[in-house]
């Protein structure tokens, strides 16, 4: 399989940002010419690849990234996001519905994946238990009819055709008239080349008489550069509602889908991954984007980024590093700070551990807060809110319904109670856990 040219760029292009020794201004500004490059040669619209580009840059070197998270990740997670925006946040839907029947048109050059996808795209809603139809309007290449009416068969849904057709407008509309019940109507197109005046002008009078509500385009994921010329031809002799992204199997990486949407101005909405009927997708951007890139961990990077920037309700903060806290506040700030940098510092200002934590014992600590999590889960709301009241039926029944033992439950009440001892002491100098002042009563920085 033929690897996207974008997608490899790309890959590049950040695997640089990854075996740098530091990040700095000059090589925020090499990733940006680099990605430029990349997208140009992709054909993507020269003004979209400026502003994409100029984005990139000013939120890579100007905006302030939390506690915890390195530029490195701060840098991987703007390029993600700049690059998510570009083919849509948000997955976009074909919004089909019981009884409100929607007429989908599929077109794309001979050999995109055109015929295969129309029947995944049958599958995908039949399993949704809507009434589906095919139609085969493809009456330039041989043997159409015969695989999506075999397709057809084994998708289970209701078929139209006419072997020795050469009318594909006819052939269209009669279709429609015999799947007239069918909640969704899927209509397979004649593919060729995309200079074939011909082939245009049939798109044009398709779409013209059976008037489709929405005209889906099928790109070949292993095509690269060539999508972008592909989807702006098509989308000349009509307009394309929505891009099925076929082949995006094996080491496809996709890059010309950038190309296509930039081309259309149309979301990608559905993904195949591979030959079979069942391999299909809805397309989701994300996963679009850290795929494309080839960084097996960029979710993981992205994910602690995003954790990092929530934040705790700076009156649990204020109410712990006080010492005037219940056990509330400390498993709101155990839950937002179990997975990061932060869990050790907090855990740090416990009596008999250093500051910072090696990563042998971090993980061991990770493993006794998940188990403190659960334990004071399965608390009542009075046991929360007054630890003191926990007496040894009390712990027996909370270590059962936890899964965990009573020692662990009486170790967590020794930490908490350390807590507000030292919390209480330091509230005295008027500093927090960390050795950050409080100011006028409120935590002085945004935390994890």
């Amino acid at each position: 399989m033929v690897l996207a040219r974008l997608g490899k760029a790309l890959y590049e292009a950040v695997k640089r940002v990854f075996r740098a020794p530091a990040v700095d201004e000059r090589l925020v500004n090499e990733l940006v010419r680099d990605i430029q490059r990349a997208l140009l040669q992709a054909d993507v619209n020269v003004r979209l690849v400026l502003a994409l580009s100029e984005r990139i840059r000013k939120r890579a070197l100007k905006e302030e990234f939390p506690p915890g998270i390195s530029r490195r990740e701060h840098v991987i997670k703007v390029v993600y996001e700049e690059l998510v925006r570009l083919v849509g946040e948000k997955p976009a839907e074909l919004d089909v519905r019981p009884g409100q029947r929607k007429v989908l048109m599929l077109v794309g050059l001979q050999g995109s994946g055109k015929t295969t996808s129309a029947a995944k795209l049958a599958y995908f809603f039949k399993q949704k238990g809507l009434k589906v139809g095919l139609v085969c309007a493809d009456t330039y290449r041989p043997g159409a009819y015969a695989q999506l009416r075999q397709l057809a068969d084994y998708v289970g849904v209701p078929f139209y055709g006419e072997p020795d057709g050469r009318d594909p407008v006819g052939i269209a509309l009669r279709g429609l008239k015999a799947l007239s019940d069918a909640d969704l109507i899927i209509i397979d197109t004649a593919g060729r080349h995309k200079e074939e005046k011909a082939l245009m002008e049939e798109m044009r009078s398709l779409a013209a008489a059976i008037r489709p509500d929405e005209v889906m385009l099928v790109i070949d994921a292993t095509i690269g550069q060539q999508a972008g010329v592909q989807a702006a031809a098509f989308h000349q002799a009509t307009p394309i509602g929505s891009i099925f992204l076929a082949k995006l199997d094996g080491s496809a990486r996709g890059g010309g889908a950038l190309s296509a949407v930039a081309a259309t101005g149309a979301p990608i909405k559905f993904v195949g991954t591979g030959e079979k009927v069942e391999d299909i997708e809805h397309f989701v951007p994300t996963r679009f984007i850290a795929r494309l890139l080839g960084i097996g961990d960029l979710e993981a990077i992205i994910q602690k980024v995003r954790e990092a920037e929530k934040e705790v309700s700076g009156e649990a903060l204020e109410a712990i590093a006080r010492g005037r806290f219940t056990l509330y506040e400390l498993r709101e700030v155990l839950k937002s700070m179990r997975k990061r940098g932060w869990l050790s510092k907090l855990l740090g200002f416990l009596p008999g551990l250093p500051y910072e934590l090696p990563s042998e014992a971090m993980e061991e600590m990770e493993v006794k807060v998940e188990r403190w999590l659960a334990i004071m889960n399965s608390m009542t709301p009075e046991e929360m809110a007054n630890p003191r009241i926990l007496n040894s039926s009390r712990i027996r029944r909370i270590a059962r319904g936890s899964g965990t033992t009573e020692r662990d439950v009486r170790e967590l009440i020794k930490y908490y109670n350390m807590m507000k001892k030292m919390g209480k002491q330091l509230r005295k100098l008027r500093r927090t856990p960390f050795g950050l002042k409080l100011a006028k009563g409120k935590w002085p920085i945004r935390m994890g």
